[in-house]
């Protein structure tokens, strides 16, 4: 059995820990409000574009667009988004699993990492980081967006890649948080719903339908990359506050446990003192 000073000592020690898990609660919590007001205040203008490009394909199925073909090109691109920092439950590990799993092969894809988490865990898999953004995921903005979409579209009609892939994490609540792997390009009809168009609401095209796609095209990608940054800010900020509340509710079990053994250490150790007292009373007697 354990001293009665090891245990208080263990005692001690879990109760620093359990002060360091609710502390990080807190902050987790505060920072998931913030995220989640910034990936709310997204969506309308993400839903517009959406539609907008809905009403767009299903008028131009049979426009040949350098966006909505195959380029030939084996290689892929995907942008993994995690976190610089871990205590975050299995926030990390479930993206590196969509891309360990996935149908990527090593030695043909290009990893755009936005988080240290990803490129440490697909290094270890046999992954090479084409390009290293970690320090976006700080403070997301759309410009980050922007720059890497046009990184991306430019090796795309280069044919260094045929299909680009954005790995992320979905946020739904503070307890579920869903890992997402999509698609970007190359967009088919068959990506997207299918919407009723209004005769009063048909479209014309200035100069051509080409040149309209060109333009609408990557800022749909930019926002589906910058939606996917606000989302996965939420995801890791609640999937923190879950794992440190988890934590928490440990370190109480343990301390529990501990006050216990060691109550019932300084019971056994006051009982074997009476038994000596009384042993040597006897004995002078």
């Amino acid at each position: 059995m354990a001293s009665m000073r090891d245990i208080k000592r263990r005692k001690e020690s879990v109760q620093s820990t359990q002060q360091i898990t609710k502390a990080m609660k807190l902050v987790a919590t505060v920072k998931l409000q913030k995220a989640r007001g910034k990936a709310e205040s997204n969506k309308p203008y993400f839903n517009m574009l959406y539609d907008t490009i809905c009403s767009i394909l299903s008028m131009t199925k049979n426009v040949d667009h350098r966006y909505l073909r195959d380029n030939d090109c084996d290689k892929k691109a995907v942008i993994v988004i995690t976190s610089n920092r871990g205590l975050a439950g299995g926030y990390n590990s479930n993206i590196v699993k969509l891309i360990t799993n996935g149908d990527f092969k090593k030695d043909e894809t290009y990893v755009y990492a936005v988080g240290k988490k990803g490129i440490e865990g697909l290094t270890r898999k046999g992954f090479s980081i084409h390009k290293d953004d970690s320090e976006v995921i700080n403070e997301p903005l759309f410009s980050d967006a922007t720059q890497m979409t046009k990184e991306l579209l430019t090796q795309y009609t280069q044919g260094e890649i045929g299909e680009i892939y954005i790995a992320y994490t979905n946020f739904k609540n503070t307890v579920t948080q869903e890992p997402v792997l999509r698609k970007l390009l190359p967009l088919s009809a068959e990506d997207f719903e299918e919407k009723e168009i209004d005769d009063k609401l048909l479209m014309n095209f200035e100069p051509t339908p080409e040149d309209v796609l060109d333009k609408v095209i990557p800022k749909y990608m930019s926002n589906i990359i910058f939606g996917a940054f606000l989302e996965s800010v939420a995801s890791e900020n609640g999937a923190r506050m879950q794992a440190m509340d988890s934590a928490t509710s440990n370190a109480e079990d343990m301390i529990a446990s501990l006050s216990l053994k060691y109550n019932r250490a300084r019971q056994s150790a006051i009982t074997q003192e009476l038994t000596e007292i009384i042993a040597g009373a006897d004995a002078i007697s």
